[in-house]
């Protein structure tokens, strides 16, 4: 692989590190520490924040993604398959969760979710 292509796949999983351990970070440090009633606003404050930079990650995933994919002619992999259908679920999730905030298991079926998906482009890395 290319230097050029190594930055692309860098950029990827940067913008993975960045959503899935905003997500740990989220849910091991910052809800615990601001579930009570008073710090409410804190806690909307920092899920708003993450929110836009998910949707920045977001986007950076999805283009350096399609690149990647077309660069190793990887279109016709089941494990990509897989690992796009799991894209959409989680995406499905996010958005669900962004008009229910209240329903707390989204927020482990999307943790879950994204774990499969960097699983799945682990397998397709190797």
């Amino acid at each position: 692989m290319s230097g050029f292509w190594i930055g692309v796949l860098w950029v990827h999983l940067l913008a993975m590190a960045f959503f899935v351990g905003g997500q740990l970070f989220l849910a091991a440090v910052v809800v615990p520490a601001l579930r009570a009633e008073a710090t409410r606003p804190a806690l909307r404050t920092v899920a708003r924040r993450f929110g836009a930079g998910t949707l920045v990650a977001i986007g950076v995933l999805l283009a350096s993604g399609v690149a990647l994919a077309s660069h190793e002619h990887a279109w016709g992999s089941g494990t990509l398959h897989a690992k796009l259908a799991l894209v959409v679920a989680v995406a499905a999730l996010v958005l669900w969760h962004m008009h229910r905030p209240d329903l707390h298991a989204l927020e482990g079926a999307i943790f879950l979710g994204s774990l499969a998906i960097v699983w799945l482009g682990l397998a397709l890395a190797h």
